[in-house]
């Protein structure tokens, strides 16, 4: 290049990177799209309004796919056709993880650690007076928890249960006051013996579900409520369950959220599997398509080489008379000629069929078709295979013209 054309590019790059704005017009587009082929990053200033930088593939224009063995290749078969491509998997491919829900924790509490509360003995026999010493400890505990004093009234209760362990509304009346000394769950151990003792206890199922609101358990604690609700209904239940619900509903729709999530991501999956086989099949047929073309026989034209073999590295061919043992979709009559297939046969027709040619990718369908044309009486052995009976009927289909 003459010199001074080369001080005249220097120029222009100078003045460019002063002033990269003047990249924006359309006439120098072709040498920003150069730059960017390049791998060179351009300031935003450099492209118009709606415009922006091309992201560049790793593999462009300018990388170098010389290759000795193409030339040779094409001259023999031809250009090759796009190879079906194998999907793979991408970021949104990848576990799905789920975020934190946004509740409305307010009035949610550190559980008690406290050691478990004396609980009854319920194999004892509950006499008349140990009923009336139970009614009358639980009247002083009644009174207790009118004062304020909520440790008494516990003490009270505990012997009121010690006198009848069988009496459901007394261990939810403990419950209750454990509610209200904060002391979750203890009161929901409380709750579930009274629940045991009697299952249609709405007290035991309240105090339950109020303690485990306590603690956070949104799902459980509307359920307990619910059912309290429907036994005994009450004012109390309904403000808790107010509370209550919302959480529950924003915990529901956040399992919906990521349950759909998981299946989609196991649709692709799926998905991905389906198109890999698919390219795996149509890669063993453009191999064979190959292999064809240069095994053609060019003095007489036949395909699959003139020794009569089948495709694939088969031995000879079948002894006259046909396939042995019945077998559906047989070979005409007469059978093929020993010492090879007949020149008539278009094995394109094999070729050609996707099907066959990925069972021909089957080690185990390979194994079985050498066998049968080593020895035809061998073909009785995978009549009742279905994997390998479907591809030899299928074959002998093809040489019958079908």
């Amino acid at each position: 290049m003459e010199a001074s054309k080369v001080n005249q590019l220097k120029l222009f790059i100078q003045q460019c990177d002063s002033n990269p704005a003047l990249l924006q017009d359309p006439a120098l587009k072709f040498f920003r799209d150069y730059l960017e082929k390049l791998g060179a990053k351009l300031p935003a200033s450099a492209y118009g309004k709606g415009e922006s930088a091309k992201k560049t593939e790793a593999k462009d224009s300018f990388v170098d796919e010389s290759d000795d063995d193409m030339p040779e290749l094409e001259e023999q078969f031809g250009p090759s056709s796009t190879s079906p491509k194998v999907p793979e998997e991408t970021a949104s491919d990848d576990e799905v993880v789920e975020s934190e829900v946004e509740l409305d924790n307010e009035g949610v509490i550190e559980p008690d650690n406290d050691p478990p509360q004396k609980m009854g003995d319920p194999s004892i026999e509950v006499t008349d007076e140990k009923r009336d010493e139970a009614q009358t400890a639980k009247s002083k505990a009644m009174e207790a928890m009118a004062d304020g004093d909520l440790d008494e009234a516990v003490n009270h209760l505990t012997e009121a249960i010690e006198c009848n362990p069988t009496s459901a509304i007394i261990y939810a009346t403990r419950a209750s006051v454990f509610v209200k000394m904060k002391k979750p769950n203890a009161a929901i151990r409380d709750a579930n013996a009274a629940i045991k003792i009697n299952p249609d206890s709405a007290k035991g199922y309240k105090w339950r579900g109020m303690a485990r609101a306590m603690l956070g358990h949104w799902e459980e604690a509307a359920k307990d409520l619910h059912l309290a609700s429907r036994l005994d209904y009450d004012e109390e239940i309904s403000a808790v369950l107010k509370k209550v619900e919302p959480n529950v509903h924003k915990i529901e729709d956040h399992h919906r959220k990521y349950e759909r999530l998981r299946r989609e991501k196991d649709e692709r999956k799926k998905e991905r599997e389906r198109q890999r086989r698919r390219a795996e099949a149509q890669a063993a047929y453009e191999k064979a398509k190959k292999q064809e073309k240069a095994s053609t026989c060019k003095p007489c034209g036949a395909t699959g080489g003139c020794s009569g073999g089948m495709p694939g590295g088969f031995p000879g061919g079948m002894p006259a008379g046909g396939m042995p043992g019945g077998f559906p979709g047989g070979m005409p009559a007469g059978g093929m000629p020993a010492g090879g297939m007949p020149g008539d046969v278009d094995m394109s027709k094999i070729l050609n069929d996707p099907e066959l040619m990925a069972a021909f990718s089957d080690p185990d369908v390979m194994t079985a078709l050498q066998d049968v044309m080593k020895n035809p009486a061998n073909l009785a052995k995978y009549q009742a295979n279905p994997k390998i009976a479907p591809v030899i009927a299928k074959m002998m289909g093809k040489f019958a013209g079908k």
